[in-house]
């Protein structure tokens, strides 16, 4: 069955223009707000502060471990069109098994940024260029707790995104 042009898939809203797909989940992201009960929060510039570190001893235990977990993975999916919330996600990830008030906060923040971002997503242009371009950065031994590294890469076929 021909249902037309693709709308709405799986969280994902699917804007079709002449020149370019854009893929947005702003109905997701107000989805998750609400539960976090944050529809209503002050947006802020960016996902997460640039000096913060976060460590699995610092603060207290945050008493609602299941609403951390269910917040998170629903950011965790958020990725998918918002790559600009990735590094923020993942550290916030490294702490599901026993969150911590100051982690909360730190997903607070994402979430704020995400109100004032909400109508962002990926551009998928038409392109004939099909060079492939990738870039990585490495975060070397940042992890106080363990001094583990964070890589991050970013894969472009013809100036979109793949992986």
């Amino acid at each position: 069955k021909d249902l037309g042009k693709l709308h709405y898939f799986l969280g994902i809203e699917v804007i079709n223009t002449d020149e370019a797909l854009i893929l947005c989940q702003q109905r997701y992201i107000l989805e998750i707000l609400g539960r976090a009960n944050m529809l209503e929060a002050k947006p802020m510039p960016t996902p997460m502060i640039s000096n913060l570190h976060l460590s699995k001893y610092q603060g207290d235990p945050f008493d609602n471990t299941k609403q951390y977990r269910s917040i998170v993975g629903a950011l965790q999916y958020v990725t998918v069109t918002r790559p600009d919330i990735s590094f923020a996600v993942n550290k916030v990830c490294q702490f599901m098994q026993k969150p911590l008030d100051t982690h909360w906060k730190a997903v607070k923040r994402i979430l704020r940024y995400l109100k004032g971002t909400i109508s962002q997503g990926i551009k998928l242009k038409v392109s004939k260029d099909l060079s492939i371009q990738g870039f990585a950065d490495a975060d070397w031994a940042s992890d106080c707790d363990d001094r583990r590294s964070t890589t991050g890469y970013c894969i472009f076929l013809g100036g979109n995104p793949v992986s």
